[in-house]
C-alpha cells in the first residue's frame, strides 16, 4: 500500500513538474502570437519564475525577457510604420528585458552533470541585447525630457551595462564610442537630480576622463562634493580642472576662494596672481587681493595699493571704494586712539592731526559708494564717524537723521 501511494506521489510531482515547464512554453507562444497578449504570458511566466521545478532553469528567464522583448518589439513596429507607439509601455517593456536575460546569462553558465557548459540561450540573449542596443539610448532620453530622471538614469545604466558583458567584448555594443560618452555623461546628470550625491558622485567620476563634456562633468562633481562638505576632494577636483581646462576661468576663482576662506592666504595670492596674469585688466581681482592683504595677511600698503589698484581700472567699482575708504578710515580711527593716550599737547595736537588726514582721504570714497548706494548702511555709519571727527556738523546731522529714518 505505502509503495502504491509512493508511486502516486511520484505521478503527481512529475506532472506538476510538466505542467509548469508546458507553461513556459505557452507563454512564449502567447507572446510571439500575432495577436499576442502580453499580460496572459507574463502571468504564465510569473508562476513559473517563482516555482521551484522552473525557477532555476534558464530557459524561464529566457522566455520572461522574451515576452518583454516581444513587447518592445511590438510597439517599435508601430513606430517604423509611422503609426504612434505605446512609448511608454514600449520602454517599460524594453527596461524589463535585461535582469530576465542577466539571470538567463548566469544560470546558462552553471556546467552540466558532466562538468562542461553547454549554453542555450546565450547566443538568443546577444542578438536581442545587440539588436535593442541603441534603443536604450532613445528610452533614456524620453524619459530625461519627462523628468522621470530615475528611470532615465536606470536606462542608461543598462545600456552602459551591456557594453560591458562579456559576450560583447571586442564588439561594436562594447566600443566606448560617442553614444557611449554621450549615454555616460546624461546617466550622471540624470543622477545629480535625484537628491542622492552618493549616486551622482559615482557616475560623475565614472564620466569625467571621458571627451564628452568633461568641463561640465567636473563642475557637476564639484558641486555635488560640496553637498556632502568634503572640502578635500572639492580642491581636489578643481586642481584637476584647473590642469585640465586652464582657460576655464571657474575652476581659479573657486580655488582662490577655498583657498581664502580656509587662511591659506600665501596660497591664495598665488593663484590671484594667475588669475591677474591672464586679466590684468580685472578691477574685482585686484579688490579681491586687497581683502587678502588687508584681512588675512594685516599687511595695510599693499591692500591699499591693490584697492587703488582696482579704482584706476574701474572707478566706479563700490566695493574697492569701500575697501579703500576702510583702509583710510580704520588707520584714522587707530591713530586717533593712540593720540588719545599722549599727554604732551603738542604731540598729541600733531599726532590728532595725521588721524584727521586720514579722515579726510576716506570721505571721497565713502561719499561716493553711498552714492551708489544709497540704503548701505555699513557706508552710512563709516561717513557718520568721519563727519564727527572732522567736526562737519551739518553733515553728521544729516547722516545721523537718514539713519535713525531707517529704523
Amino acid at each position: 500500500m505505502k509503495r502504491v501511494l509512493l508511486t502516486i506521489a511520484l505521478c503527481v510531482a512529475v506532472s506538476a513538474s510538466f505542467a509548469q515547464k508546458k507553461a513556459v512554453s505557452e507563454a512564449q507562444s502567447i507572446a510571439k502570437g500575432n495577436n499576442a497578449n502580453f499580460n496572459e504570458a507574463r502571468g504564465l511566466i510569473k508562476n513559473a519564475l517563482e516555482n521551484n521545478d522552473t525557477k532555476n532553469d534558464p530557459k524561464t528567464w529566457y522566455v520572461a525577457g522574451f515576452i518583454e522583448d516581444q513587447q518592445f518589439s511590438a510597439e517599435r513596429m508601430k513606430q517604423l510604420l509611422g503609426q504612434q507607439p505605446n512609448e511608454d509601455v514600449m520602454y517599460a517593456a524594453l527596461m524589463n528585458v535585461l535582469p530576465f536575460f542577466e539571470k538567463t546569462y548566469e544560470l546558462d553558465q552553471v556546467p552540466d552533470a558532466k562538468g562542461k557548459v553547454k549554453p542555450k540561450y546565450t547566443k538568443d540573449i546577444k542578438g536581442i541585447l545587440g539588436a535593442n542596443h541603441v534603443y536604450y539610448i532613445n528610452a533614456g532620453a524620453y524619459y530625461f525630457e519627462a523628468k522621470d530622471f530615475q528611470k532615465a538614469y536606470d536606462v542608461f545604466q543598462q545600456y552602459i551595462k551591456i557594453s560591458d558583458m562579456p559576450i560583447f567584448k571586442g564588439e561594436k555594443v562594447a566600443e566606448r564610442d560617442s553614444n557611449f560618452m554621450t549615454v555616460q555623461f546624461y546617466a550622471a546628470v540624470a543622477a545629480t537630480q535625484l537628491n542622492n550625491s552618493e549616486l551622482a558622485i559615482a557616475a560623475l567620476t565614472r564620466a569625467k576622463d571621458t571627451d564628452f563634456r568633461a568641463n561640465d562633468v567636473y563642475q557637476y562633481l564639484i558641486y555635488e562634493y560640496q553637498q556632502v562638505n568634503d572640502s578635500l576632494n572639492v580642491e581636489r577636483i578643481l586642481e584637476e580642472g584647473l590642469k585640465k581646462f586652464p582657460e576655464e576661468k571657474f575652476y581659479l576663482l573657486n580655488l582662490i576662494h577655498t583657498y581664502i576662506y580656509s587662511n591659506r592666504n600665501e596660497k591664495a595670492i598665488e593663484y590671484l596672481n594667475t588669475a591677474i596674469a591672464q586679466e590684468p585688466t580685472n578691477a574685482q581681482l585686484y579688490d579681491v587681493m586687497g581683502r587678502v592683504y588687508e584681512s588675512g595677511l594685516k599687511d595695510y600698503a599693499n591692500a591699499e595699493t591693490f584697492f587703488a589698484k582696482a579704482l584706476e581700472i574701474d572707478p566706479d567699482y563700490v566695493e574697492a571704494l569701500s575697501n579703500l575708504g576702510r583702509i583710510y578710515y580704520n588707520q584714522g580711527v587707530n591713530r586717533l586712539g593712540e593720540a588719545n593716550m599722549i599727554n604732551d599737547t603738542k604731540q598729541y595736537q600733531e599726532e590728532s592731526a595725521k588721524a584727521k588726514d586720514l579722515f579726510k582721504k576716506a570721505l571721497p570714497y565713502f561719499e561716493k559708494a553711498l552714492n551708489q548706494k544709497p540704503e548701505e548702511r555699513e557706508y552710512m555709519t563709516a561717513l557718520r564717524g568721519i563727519y564727527y571727527n572732522l567736526n562737519m556738523n551739518d553733515e553728521f546731522n544729516a547722516i545721523e537723521a537718514k539713519m535713525n529714518i531707517q529704523y
